[in-house]
């Protein structure tokens, strides 16, 4: 399973289409993480001050059209997404819960 962050406002953007973020445009690539703790500590680096309810795509790479290359940032191996994502690849919708400072605490199921 691979994990990609998204603010709610563009999840919902467009649900008949499949989900294309600007760093798909940006980069050529959608960003997405291997784990938990990479994808809370990105949450943290990347959208401790965005507004809203940051969500996490819980991805089957397997059900993915486009290709998925794991590449190096960091020194950590990331899966990158070239190309939109298929809604139905997306297995499960977390939030990230946050804390009164916006840092990224923990996972949780949406209703």
């Amino acid at each position: 399973m691979l994990l990609h962050l998204v603010l709610l406002d563009d999840w919902s953007a467009d649900p008949d289409r499949p989900y294309a973020p600007p760093s798909l445009a940006d980069e050529g690539f959608t960003h997405c993480s291997p784990d938990e703790p990479m994808i809370l500590a990105n949450a943290d680096r990347y959208f401790r001050d965005a507004p809203g309810a940051l969500l996490v795509l819980v991805l089957d790479e397997a059900r993915l059209r486009s290709e998925v290359r794991w590449e190096e940032s960091r020194g950590v191996l990331f899966p990158h997404v070239h190309g939109p994502v298929d809604r139905d690849a997306v297995t499960a919708v977390l939030e990230v819960r946050r804390d009164a400072d916006g840092r990224a605490r923990e996972l949780v199921s949406r209703s």
